[in-house]
C-alpha cells in the first residue's frame, strides 16, 4: 500500500471518494494515466499495489462513495493497462463482481459500468470469469432498480458479443449453471435465460443441441408463464431446436422423451400441445431408437387422445397410429409387459386418480388402449399370455364400461385370448362370476356381451359352455335369472339364428338333438325357459307334459310375467313356423294342447290371454276323431304321432325320439324345480325368522304379493293330466 500511496497523489485519492461524480471521474482519469505510465515502465508490482489499494480501501469500504470511487478506479486502471490487463484480471474482476450484490443500487449500477469498461478492454480474456459474470447478470436482470437493470442489459449484450467471437468458451462448464437457473420463476430472469440459450445456439461451434436434455424441461416450463412475451420466446427457441433435431443425424431421443412425457400431462394446454407435437416428431424421426421408451410414450399419448383441446387430440391420434405402426423386435429391448401395463390401466377408466376420468370424455383413450392390447396379442401373443393373470380380471371388469364401443372392443380382446380352449373356459367362468356378483351388469350389458361373444366365438360353443356352468350353479336365484336372460337372447337375437334353426331340427337332426339336450340341463332352472326351448325345438308333446307337471307353487307373479313375455314372443318372426303349423291342427295336436295349456295358466283379463286367445281363434276348426283323442289322452304321455304319406297318423310308443329320452328330461326338470322349491321355502323361513313378524302379518303380506289366480285355478282340471 505504501508504494501505491507514493504513486497516487493524496488529492487524487480524496477526489476518488468524493460524493460528486465529476470529481470521481476526473480522479479515475488520473488513475488511468498513472497506471498507463507504470505499465509502460514495466513496474507491475506498483500496479498490483494500486489495484490492492483501490480494492481494499475503496471497493470494500463501508462508505458508499468510496465503493463507487473504487469501482470507477478499477475500470480506469484496466483501461490504462490495455493489452497487459489480462495478467491483473484476477485482482480486478472479483471485487467488481462482489459489488453486484451491494445494498446500494448506485453501487450496483457503477459495478455494471465498471465491468462493462473492463470487458471492452480485455474481450476474450474475460471468458475465464464467464460463469461468475453470468450468475451475477442473472441476478441483476431481476434487480429492483430500473437503472441497474438497464446497465445490466448493456453489459449482457457486450458479454454475448464476446462469447460468440471467443474460441475459449466452455459449454460443458456452463451447462450445469444454466440447468440450475432454469427453474427460476422470475420473468426477467427467464427472459435473460432464453436470450442466452438462443444466442449460444446460434454459434456454429457451440453444440447446444447435444445439451438440450439438460435445459429442455426448463424451456417447457416457460410455456405456461403468465407473460405472453416469455411464452413466445420459449416457443420460438423450442421450435428452432425441433428444426435442428429434424436435420441432425444423431440425437439423444431417450432423455428428451422422458421429459416430454411428463410435460404432455401438464395442466397448461399450450404446454401439452407443444409436448405432444414434439413426441409426434420423435416417433416419426426416432423410430427404433425409441423402442425402450414405448411404454412411457404411450402413457403420454393415450390420455391426450381424450384431451378437451381438439388440436391436441388430433396430434395425439396421429402419434398413436405412428407408434403402433412400428413393429418393434423383442430383441431391441421392447418391453411387452410395460406397454401392456399402460394399455391395461388406460382401458379400465383408471387413467388418473380422479372420478372425472371415468366419464365418457375418456372413451377415446380407452378405445385406443384396447386397440393396443389387440395389437400386442396379434404380434406377441405368447409373451402377452404370460401376463394374462394381470390383465384378465381388468378386462372382465371393463365389461361394465358405460360405453358400448368400449365393451365391444373388450369383447374382441377376450375373443382373441379365448382362441385357446383353456382360456375360453376361463373367460366364460369369469363372465358368469361377474354376472353373479353384479346383477346390473347382466341387466344392462348382458345381452350385448353374450351376443357379441356368440359372433366372435361361435354361438353354439358359447351357449354350450354357459349351459354346462349354469347346470351346476349353486346360487339358484342367479341361475334362474341367467337362464331367463340367455333364453330371451336365444329367441330374439339375429346372432343366434343358426342355433334356432338347429334347435328346430332337434327331432330329426343329431346335432340339433345334442344341442337341445345340452341346453335343457341348465334351462331347467326356469320353467318358462324350458317351455320356450320346447316350443322352439318343436317338442310340443314334452312341452304339454311340462305344463301339466307344474305345481301350485310354480304359478307365481314372476312366472306369469315370464309367460306374458313368451306369449308376445310367439307373435315374432322367430315362431313363424309354429304359427304356420297351427294351420294343420290335425297334424300338430300336441302344439294345440300346449298352447291351450298356456292359455289356461293365464288370467283371463291379462293382455297375454287375449293375444293367445285371438291367435287360437284364427285357427281353422278341425274335427278330431275318437281314435286320435284316445291316443292323445292315453296313459303314456310319450306316444309320438307320425304322419304317413297318405296323411294317416301312426303311434310310436317309446319314451325317446331321435335319441332324446323325454322321460329322463322330465325327471331332470322336476328334480331341478324341487331344488328351487326347497330353496324358496328356506329363504321364506329365514326371512320370517329374521323379521320375527306376527303370523297374521305374514299371511296378509303373502296375499298381497300373490296375484288372484282364480282364473288359472278354475281352468285346470282337478285331475292331473298325463306326466
Amino acid at each position: 500500500m505504501a508504494d501505491a500511496l507514493t504513486v497516487i497523489p493524496a488529492a487524487v485519492l480524496r477526489n476518488l471518494a468524493d460524493k460528486l461524480y465529476e470529481k470521481r471521474k476526473n480522479a479515475a482519469l488520473d488513475v488511468e494515466g498513472i497506471v498507463k505510465q507504470l505499465a509502460t515502465n514495466g513496474e507491475h508490482h506498483k500496479i498490483t499495489a494500486v489495484i490492492n489499494l483501490l480494492t481494499n480501501e475503496f471497493t470494500y469500504s463501508s462508505q458508499a462513495n468510496h465503493r463507487k470511487g473504487g469501482l470507477i478506479g478499477l475500470a480506469a486502471a484496466t483501461v490504462g493497462l490495455t493489452s497487459e490487463a489480462a495478467q491483473h484480471l484476477e485482482q480486478i474482476v472479483p471485487p467488481v463482481l462482489s459489488s453486484f450484490s451491494d445494498q446500494d443500487s448506485r453501487v450496483r449500477y457503477y459495478a455494471c459500468e465498471a465491468l462493462y469498461n473492463i470487458a471492452k478492454v480485455v474481450r476474450g480474456d474475460f471468458i475465464i470469469f464467464f460463469n461468475q459474470i453470468f450468475d451475477a447478470l442473472c441476478k441483476l436482470s431481476a434487480d429492483s432498480d430500473v437503472n441497474v437493470q438497464s446497465a445490466a442489459h448493456l453489459l449482457d449484450r457486450l458479454v454475448k458479443d464476446i462469447v460468440t467471437e471467443s474460441d475459449q468458451f466452455s459449454i460443458e462448464e456452463f451447462i450445469p449453471l444454466l440447468r440450475e437457473r432454469m427453474n427460476v420463476l422470475n420473468p426477467f430472469v427467464r427472459q435473460f435465460l432464453v436470450g442466452w440459450i438462443t444466442v449460444l445456439d446460434s454459434v456454429p461451434d457451440i453444440d447446444m443441441l447435444g445439451f438440450l436434455p439438460d435445459f429442455l424441461d426448463g424451456l417447457f416450463n416457460m410455456l405456461s408463464d403468465s407473460s405472453h412475451e416469455i411464452r413466445q420466446q420459449a416457443d420460438s427457441a423450442l421450435s428452432e431446436f425441433l428444426q435442428e433435431i429434424k436435420n441432425s443425424p444423431s440425437v439423444d431421443y431417450g432423455r428428451m422423451a422422458e421429459i416430454l412425457v411428463q410435460r404432455a400431462g401438464a395442466p397448461d394446454e399450450f404446454t401439452r400441445l407443444t409436448a405432444i407435437t414434439w413426441i409426434n416428431e420423435f416417433v416419426k424421426l426416432g423410430g427404433d431408437q425409441l423402442v425402450p421408451y414405448y411404454a412411457v410414450i404411450l402413457a403420454a399419448i393415450l390420455p391426450c387422445i381424450s384431451d378437451k383441446e381438439e388440436k391436441i387430440r388430433v396430434v395425439a391420434r396421429d402419434t398413436n397410429e405412428e407408434l403402433r405402426a412400428i413393429k418393434a423386435d423383442l430383441a431391441e429391448a421392447f418391453d411387452v409387459e410395460a406397454v401392456l401395463s399402460i394399455a391395461r390401466r388406460c382401458s379400465f377408466s383408471d387413467l388418473g386418480k380422479v372420478a372425472r376420468q371415468i366419464s365418457s370424455e375418456w372413451e377415446a383413450t380407452r378405445i385406443e388402449a384396447l386397440h393396443w392390447i389387440s395389437t400386442l396379442l396379434d404380434r406377441y401373443r405368447t409373451e402377452v399370455l404370460q401376463f394374462l393373470d394381470d390383465i384378465f380380471d381388468t378386462l372382465v371388469k371393463a365389461l361394465s364400461d358405460p360405453s358400448d364401443a368400449v365393451v365391444l372392443l373388450v369383447l374382441d380382446v377376450h375373443a382373441c385370448i379365448a382362441k385357446d380352449p383353456q382360456h375360453f373356459r376361463q373367460l366364460v367362468v369369469f363372465l358368469v362370476h361377474n354376472f353373479r356378483v353384479d346383477n346390473s351388469l347382466l341387466e344392462k350389458r348382458g345381452a350385448l356381451i353374450i351376443r357379441r361373444l356368440c359372433v366372435l366365438l361361435n354361438a353354439e360353443r358359447v351357449y354350450r359352455e354357459l349351459s354346462t356352468i349354469l347346470e351346476g350353479e349353486s346360487d339358484l336365484d342367479f341361475a334362474s335369472l341367467m337362464v331367463q336372460a340367455l333364453n330371451l337372447i336365444l329367441l330374439t337375437s339375429w346372432e343366434l339364428s343358426e342355433i334356432r334353426d338347429l334347435l328346430k331340427q332337434s327331432l330329426v337332426n343329431p346335432a340339433g338333438k345334442d344341442l337341445y339336450v345340452s341346453l335343457y340341463a341348465s334351462w331347467c332352472h326356469s320353467p318358462m325357459a324350458i317351455l320356450s326351448l320346447c316350443l322352439l325345438a318343436q317338442t310340443y308333446q314334452h312341452a304339454s307334459v311340462v305344463i301339466h307337471s307344474l305345481g301350485e307353487e310354480d304359478i307365481n307373479t314372476k312366472f306369469l310375467v315370464q309367460l306374458d313375455k313368451l306369449i308376445r314372443l310367439l307373435e315374432t318372426p322367430t315362431f313363424t313356423c309354429l304359427r304356420l303349423q297351427l294351420l294343420e291342427p290335425g297334424r300338430y295336436v300336441w302344439l294345440f294342447k300346449t298352447l291351450y295349456g298356456l292359455l289356461m295358466l293365464l288370467p283371463q283379463q291379462s293382455p297375454a290371454f287375449k293375444i293367445l286367445k285371438t291367435r287360437l281363434k284364427a285357427v281353422p276348426s278341425y274335427p278330431f276323431n275318437g281314435e286320435q283323442s284316445k291316443r292323445i289322452s292315453s296313459g303314456n304321455p310319450y306316444q309320438f304321432l307320425h304322419h304317413t304319406e297318405d296323411g294317416n297318423m301312426t303311434v310310436d310308443g317309446g319314451n325317446s325320439h331321435n335319441g332324446i329320452n323325454f322321460a329322463a328330461r322330465l325327471q331332470q326338470f322336476k328334480q331341478m324345480q324341487h331344488q328351487h322349491h326347497v330353496h324358496w321355502k328356506t329363504q321364506a323361513l329365514s326371512s320370517k325368522n329374521s323379521a320375527s313378524l306376527p303370523k297374521h302379518y305374514m299371511q296378509n303380506a303373502q296375499k298381497q304379493e300373490e296375484p288372484p289366480l282364480s282364473d288359472v285355478a278354475t281352468s285346470r282340471s282337478s285331475k292331473r293330466g298325463p306326466g
